[in-house]
C-alpha cells in the first residue's frame, strides 16, 4: 500500500489571516509550508512585511 507524503498536502488558508505586525487581514499565502509541517508562509499587503502561520 502506497503512502502519501504528508510534505506535499496543501491544505489550510490560503489568505485572510490576521497579520500579527499590524492587524491586517489583506494577507496571502505565500508558500504552504514553512520551516516545518505545522508553518505555512504568509505576506502582508498592508504593512508589507512576511510571517510565519502556526496551524
Amino acid at each position: 500500500m502506497k503512502r502519501t507524503d504528508p510534505s506535499v498536502e496543501t491544505g489550510g488558508e490560503d489568505g485572510g489571516v490576521e497579520c500579527p505586525y499590524c492587524g491586517s487581514t489583506d494577507t496571502v499565502r505565500e508558500h504552504p509550508k514553512g520551516p516545518s509541517l505545522c508553518r505555512s508562509m504568509h505576506y502582508c499587503n498592508g504593512c508589507e512585511q512576511p510571517f510565519e502561520r502556526f496551524g
